[in-house]
């Protein structure tokens, strides 16, 4: 009979910074939510939070391929008739640059309890600054 080997738990967290300055949106967001899962650890489980915090720099200068920069639309509903309201990619860029990247990574998370665990756990901003010097975060690049 075979045993199931479920690794201990990491109690400590880990803190990354990663810069978001002239990155691809998709590529990105798919990178940090495979690094929020764990995926990367080889003591991943699917239904464990691995403590992994990310620090997101520079989200205003996050960009897409083609012509979404003009034609992406995005789309909420206010629960009430005639409450639809859409924007271009652009017009948040300019308003709320987190909010692309939240909603983008947000949408590669699970669904359910351990995603909203999991997506407390990133920290976005949209300029080169950040109050989290004191975690000691490690930088991460991607190509």
């Amino acid at each position: 009979m075979n045993k199931t080997y479920i690794a201990p738990t990491n109690k400590r967290s880990t803190w990354y910074i990663i810069d978001a300055k002239n990155k691809n949106l998709g590529r990105l967001s798919s990178k940090i939510a495979k690094l929020l899962r764990g995926k990367n650890s080889t003591s991943f489980t699917p239904y464990i939070n691995n403590n992994i915090h990310i620090i997101l720099l520079n989200s205003q200068s996050i960009n897409v391929t083609g012509k979404k920069f003009v034609q992406k639309t995005y789309k909420r509903h206010s629960g009430y008739p005639g409450g639809l309201k859409i924007q271009k990619f652009n017009e948040i860029l300019n308003q709320r640059p987190n909010r692309i990247l939240e909603k983008s990574i947000k949408g590669m998370l699970p669904k359910g309890i351990l995603g909203r665990q999991l997506f407390r756990q990133l920290k976005i901003y949209p300029h080169n600054m950040h109050p989290h010097e004191s975690q000691k975060p490690k930088i991460i690049t991607f190509i």
